[in-house]
């Protein structure tokens, strides 16, 4: 098993899976860890596709329990079986859905952070607030605006672009304000600036945004 993790940009990905193709055993599954993009054409550059699968982690990797496993029309029944195999030996559940755009996880999961960066942007209540009231009131585990940070606000906003052009949909298109952080390269946590403040110990919330 291969998986393959670098930032969403088609062309790129299909070039790691042209070499990834000459390099790993002819038995070996392919996998990536795409949060929205087509596996099948990422597969499409390949001779094999049908050893290519998406394996979608999700973030704290080691905290959470879910593996969605996606499957492309060329993807083989020993490919799906495998990568189902290697998950429950991971420890995670897994689902498996079909290769439409954002799947079945990141096509809410964008959506719920890019309309909490909306409500931030409108001054409906605080990021420590918004989040809170997702943890407390919803029970999910992280709200969506911590989520972000810690995700890569970059790869969120690829996230909305591509859903955006696929579905020719501008409810789809990433909110100002997370355009405006990435372009300043205020990206989240790994650049110790994003909606949240991480320079210190933990986060703290941004008066200037």
């Amino acid at each position: 098993l291969v998986i393959e993790a670098v930032p969403e940009v088609m062309d790129l990905k299909q070039g790691i899976f042209r070499q990834l193709e000459e390099m790993a055993p002819t038995h070996a599954v392919l996998a990536t860890n795409t949060s929205g993009l087509q596996i099948g054409e990422i597969a499409s550059a390949t001779g094999c596709p049908e050893r290519v699968i998406g394996m979608h982690f999700f973030n704290p990797v080691p905290l959470m329990g879910l593996l969605e496993i996606v499957r492309h029309d060329s993807c083989s029944n020993a490919t799906i079986v495998a990568a189902q195999s290697i998950g429950s030996a991971m420890g995670k559940e897994t689902i498996l859905v079909r290769d439409v755009p954002g799947f079945a996880t990141s096509r809410l999961g964008v959506v719920l952070g890019n309309e909490a960066v909306r409500m931030l942007a409108d001054g409906v209540a605080t990021a420590s607030d918004i989040d809170t009231a997702m943890r407390l009131g919803y029970k999910h585990p992280m709200g969506p605006l911590e989520l972000s940070d810690l995700v890569g606000l970059d790869v969120r906003r690829d996230i909305l672009n591509n859903l955006a052009e696929a579905f020719d949909d501008e409810r789809y298109l990433p909110h100002p304000m997370l355009d405006r952080l990435v372009e300043a390269g205020e990206l989240g946590k790994k650049t110790s600036k994003g909606i949240y403040d991480w320079s210190e110990d933990g986060k703290s919330e941004r008066e200037d945004l």
